[in-house]
């Protein structure tokens, strides 16, 4: 009998946001463009011309480029939870 010998499972994370974790962090880096907060992406002003000055067309570049440094929680069977930390590499697939 052995104490305190932990089992662990390997799970598989898929390569991509699903389209609703998209959403929400694509909405939120949005609002926070929207707000005041600085872009991460350095953008002349002939490009911010081209988005029309949109938040939202911001916020989807810098996520398209990785630079949204972002880490979600995915719920799984009780007792168990995956962390995946999203690479630029994945999004690009």
């Amino acid at each position: 009998m052995t104490r305190g010998k932990s089992t662990t499972q390997l799970v598989r994370i898929p390569d991509e946001f699903t389209k609703y974790e998209r959403a929400r962090i694509l909405g939120s880096r949005a609002l926070q463009i929207a707000m005041g907060a600085p872009s991460m992406l350095k953008l002349t002003p002939e490009q911010l011309e081209a988005m029309n000055y949109s938040s939202l067309e911001i916020a989807k570049q810098e996520l398209g480029a990785g630079l949204i440094p972002i880490v979600v929680k995915r719920p799984l069977p009780p007792k168990h939870s995956v962390h995946g930390a999203h690479t630029p590499e994945q999004e690009k697939q």
